[in-house]
């Protein structure tokens, strides 16, 4: 098989994993308003089992979303050259974000203040306060656009590592650097390598500072790690067979070390940064965190080959599903965190009432709005459908 793969074929399973994981995020934040972890609104009663579910899907969840955006950005530039390439992150991920952070973030910062008593009266009156201070650091302007930090950190990372990655499949020496590379992690026993970037990171960022994990279990400097490793991945055939034959060993893999992570860091003495105990107990922690990685990919590419009708709408839905959700699931939860029910009511409650607010906003709204589409990330309308909405518009006029 060869090494350095340069077609610009669909990848199906690059597709379903996106909406997959997408999905779980959702399901997730859904679930933060039952944990203990902080969250913007949250119940009376919190169960701390959601928080250790938590942990365990941060432990690949975001490092998944970024290595598929590496993927992503590999396959496009396939297709397209820089000037493209920049424009579509600026209208993809810039345009949303900046739309987000001066309309569903300054809601979403309104129902927390709510629920904590910092602000009584109507979001009006709540909008000249939005803009004081920045939101993480006791004040309100919320610039990192709330849950759309991820559209933020892609954007950085994209613009980062442009020209990197125009060097490594333009040039011929970053071809043959790039082939190098993947077929020397796909040789057996070589394909867990790749968590070494994050392991080097974490023993050396401070936890305190740069090192800070609060955004989705892992720190803003290792996801580029991440994000790196999927363009890595998926320009090397050879790399990507090794992944899908080693699937089931990645699994039981990322199992057992998902069992013994606790256990070990209770032996090492709950080890603090910068320690010896830690330096092997993150060991550990990143290889698990590859080992499912690596075993979602493999069982992917083995498995999630098909495109069907759903995968297609699914796919286009994506973006604009996972910039309204956690407004919509806020929304929801803010009243019915305070009714007298059972709490798996509420959960129950609130994930199919906000997917089906979610659903129905994109479709009724977003989909069929040229200009909501430009300000949710999509592409425009084709042509002839523009044609229909306008027609249709007229008639009913």
């Amino acid at each position: 098989m060869k090494g350095l793969q340069t077609t610009v074929e669909r990848r199906h399973e690059l597709d379903w994993l996106r909406v997959l994981a997408i999905l779980a995020v959702f399901v997730y934040h859904t679930s933060l308003i039952f944990a203990p972890d902080p969250y913007q609104i949250k119940n009376a009663i919190t169960y701390e089992f959601l928080d250790d579910l938590g942990g365990f899907g941060g432990t690949w969840g975001m490092p998944l979303i970024f290595l598929i955006s590496g993927a992503s950005a590999y396959y496009t530039l396939g297709r397209v050259g820089a000037g493209t390439f920049f424009k579509g992150m600026i209208l993809r991920l810039l345009v949303p974000l900046g739309v987000c952070i001066v309309t569903h973030a300054a809601w979403q910062v309104y129902l927390e203040r709510l629920q904590t008593g910092a602000f009584r009266g109507s979001f009006l009156d709540f909008v000249p306060h939005y803009f004081d201070g920045m939101y993480g650091f006791g004040g309100n302007f919320a610039w990192m656009g709330m849950h759309l930090w991820y559209l933020e950190a892609l954007l950085l990372f994209s613009l980062l590592c442009l020209p990197l990655f125009l060097w490594l499949r333009g040039h011929a020496a970053g071809r043959s650097m790039l082939q190098r590379a993947g077929d020397a992690l796909g040789r057996p026993g070589s394909l867990y390598l790749l968590a070494l970037p994050a392991y080097l990171l974490i023993n050396v960022l401070d936890p305190d500072t740069w090192g800070m994990d609060a955004i989705g279990g892992w720190s803003v400097f290792i996801y580029l790690t991440f994000f790196v490793s999927g363009f890595v991945i998926y320009s090397n055939a050879r790399l990507q067979d090794r992944i899908r034959r080693a699937r089931w060993v990645s699994l039981a893999g990322g199992i057992v070390l998902w069992a013994g992570i606790d256990p070990l860091w209770g032996a090492l003495g709950d080890p603090s940064f910068g320690t010896l105990p830690f330096v092997l107990g993150i060991g550990a922690w990143c290889l698990n965190a590859w080992c499912w990685l690596l075993a979602i990919l493999g069982f992917g590419m083995q498995r999630l080959t098909v495109r069907t009708p759903f995968l297609a709408y699914a796919n286009e839905a994506v973006l604009p599903f996972y910039i309204l959700h956690q407004t919509v699931i806020l929304t929801l939860a803010f009243p019915i965190v305070r009714w007298p029910i059972p709490d798996g009511w509420k959960f129950a409650l609130i994930l199919a009432g906000s997917f089906l607010v979610s659903i129905g906003v994109y479709e009724a709204l977003v989909r069929r709005s040229s200009v909501l589409r430009l300000l949710f990330g999509m592409k425009p309308l084709p042509p002839q459908m523009a044609e229909q909405r306008a027609l249709l518009v007229e008639q009913s006029a």
